[in-house]
């Protein structure tokens, strides 16, 4: 049966284990030499009448000529995974197993939803719609990067070379919000929850440096103890919640479908912000990540020897700027939280929150009635993507990006992002491929 094939090939490239790394001297690049030559078997229509660069050494660029070239549009996702080992999950990560059966049955594997879920979603809908004839009425761009979870310049160096040719998408959809039900209080319908904006992805590093010496005569405060209590004091200072523009956008959308008496706050958002914002944040993880920067320390390092007192202490803070916030604002608040001169801040990368893009128009439209009409009854809004995407550097020649993945996903699933027991159910995944399908059919 396709859809028994269409599974086949989504678990030969799941088993490829594409794993980006900060150090590009430790990637296996072998794995990516496989995905590619891979590709190439599973999607031989796509490579035969699609333009096909590769840029930046292992990031995919197509091109698939329309009608007219004046409103093209670009379709991301990337094929980098994070690392992940056998430990702690119940199928292995990189076996795409199945399990269960029907409606019920799983696909286990690191990329399922993050990201090769939409980059081999997309392909099978070019793959389908070439063999059925279709010439797209506008160019049609593929974009897939290789380093998204790293430095992300293999999006960055397409973007701009598609500046230099003088292309500026009326659209650009890549990964981000996805089908989520449960997520807003009140709403039972489910909601399509759209990128138009993303907050700034910064890292910050904590840097301790002070006397060594031997570990049997410690100081009072050691360097790996200043820098403790320096995380300690930055983690019970969360940064303050607030309202953006795009967030109270949303509230709005929803309050159309939202019971009660969180209906009423949502309907009613301009006045009842000071009510409904405490709620908000105390709601789950990502919603209280909706309503402010956060940060959080991700790597720790310190010390030579067992018996030797480390000289130099470092934390890597992970910190995602708010729409309405810059990163000069993330700084001052980190420094003032952990109030210890002897701990020094530095900024290792620095990126403001995305443009907002607009709500309104063709491209908008466009994204919202595909949704519409492949999952009738679904609710769409725009929000803050909070986490980084490589669309953000396309910001620079498109008004018009939206970060959207076309899965129906539960919160345990969502869960599993960057963690153990990545997974999507088999139908989730077939039915985004008809969203793809739906969507290049209208470009």
């Amino acid at each position: 049966m396709p859809h028994d094939a269409a599974i086949a090939r989504f678990q030969a490239l799941l088993r490829i284990p594409t794993i980006s790394r900060l150090n590009e001297d430790e990637v296996e690049w072998e794995h990516f030499d496989q995905f590619l030559a891979q590709l190439q078997e599973l999607f031989p229509l796509v490579h035969r009448k699609l333009d096909r660069e590769i840029v930046e050494g292992y990031s995919l660029l197509f091109r698939w000529p329309g009608r007219s070239s004046t409103e093209p549009s670009v379709l991301m996702g990337h094929y980098d995974v994070v690392a992940a080992t056998d430990f702690g999950w119940k199928h292995p990560p990189f076996a795409a197993e199945l399990s269960g059966k029907g409606d019920d049955q799983l696909i286990w594997g690191r990329g399922t939803i993050d990201d090769k879920g939409a980059v081999v979603g997309i392909l099978e809908a070019v793959e389908a719609q070439i063999e059925a004839g279709m010439q797209p009425a506008q160019d049609i761009y593929l974009a897939f990067g290789h380093n998204e979870e790293t430095s992300g310049n293999g999006a960055r160096a397409m973007a701009g070379l598609l500046e230099s040719r003088g292309v500026r998408p009326a659209l650009v959809l890549d990964e981000g919000g996805a089908i989520v039900e449960g997520a807003f209080p009140g709403v039972t319908a489910p909601v399509a929850v759209v990128g138009v904006t993303e907050k700034g992805s910064t890292v910050l590093r904590l840097v301790v440096d002070q006397q060594g010496g031997h570990a049997s005569t410690p100081p009072k405060l050691s360097a790996t103890a200043r820098l403790s209590e320096a995380i300690v004091r930055l983690n019970n200072r969360p940064f303050p919640a607030s309202f953006n523009p795009v967030t109270i956008d949303m509230f709005r959308t929803l309050g159309a479908y939202a019971n009660g008496f969180i209906g009423f706050l949502f309907r009613n958002i301009r006045f009842t912000k000071p009510l409904l914002l405490p709620i908000f944040a105390r709601q789950g993880d990502e919603t209280n990540a909706m309503v402010r920067t956060t940060q959080a320390v991700t790597m720790l390092e310190a010390g030579q020897a067992v018996n030797a007192l480390a000289e130099r202490a470092t934390a890597t803070v992970n910190v995602r700027v708010a729409v309405g916030s810059t990163v000069d604002d993330a700084v001052r608040h980190v420094v003032s939280s952990i109030a210890d001169d002897a701990v020094r801040v530095e900024v290792v990368t620095a990126e403001e929150p995305s443009p907002v893009s607009l709500v309104s128009g063709i491209s908008w439209e466009l994204v919202r009635s595909t949704i519409e009409k492949v999952y009738p009854g679904t609710v769409v809004t725009p929000y803050v993507q909070n986490g980084a995407t490589d669309s953000r550097h396309f910001s620079g020649i498109s008004r018009g990006i939206y970060r959207f993945t076309p899965f129906e996903l539960t919160s345990e699933q969502r869960e599993t992002l960057h963690a153990r027991n990545e997974r999507m159910h088999v139908a989730t995944y077939l039915r985004g491929i008809e969203f793809y399908k739906a969507l290049i059919a209208s470009l």
